[in-house]
């Protein structure tokens, strides 16, 4: 066998060279123990997205409306503050941002699948708010900041 094929192409990825050599990984959240489809399975990407475009989308508008005077220039920074104030209050008591309610995610303490604790509500926000242990992800597809709060996204 040729060791280009055991590590697989930059487009394909060794996951996809793995697979084809009969690794067998399984559908994503299986090793979290989530069903794989369902109430309870792990959050598509999609979603998790589109939550977060939502909730970006209403950040803005309140940081543009009430905290900003009115002004674009500062509404970005005004409305991280409010996005972080936002999550934490949201996640942290019913499980869900407005945007991830409206499209049937919620928020789930990994170790027991009921609510996040406060304080690790508090470490995933921090970690969303500064961005780039979101856009590092594991297998399940769950990002850093989701792995180091101990937490998962589900569907409803």
């Amino acid at each position: 066998m040729d060791n280009r094929e055991a590590i697989g192409s930059w487009l394909s990825g060794p996951r996809a060279a793995a697979a084809d050599m009969g690794a067998e990984f399984g559908y994503r959240g299986k090793r979290l123990g989530l069903p794989e489809e369902g109430p309870g399975s792990l959050a598509p990407v999609g979603r998790r997205v589109g939550a977060l475009f939502i909730d970006w989308a209403l950040c803005a508008l309140i940081a543009f409306a009430l905290l900003a005077g009115r002004k674009l220039e500062g509404t970005s920074d005004w409305a991280l503050v409010v996005f972080v104030v936002m999550s934490v209050l949201t996640v942290g008591t019913v499980g869900s941002t407005p945007g991830k309610r409206l499209l049937g995610l919620r928020v789930v303490a990994l170790d027991g699948l009921g609510k996040l604790p406060m304080w690790r509500t508090v470490v995933r926000t921090v970690l969303l708010g500064i961005a780039i242990p979101a856009l590092i992800w594991d297998r399940d597809n769950r990002g850093l900041h989701d792995r180091l709060s101990g937490s998962v996204q589900v569907r409803g």
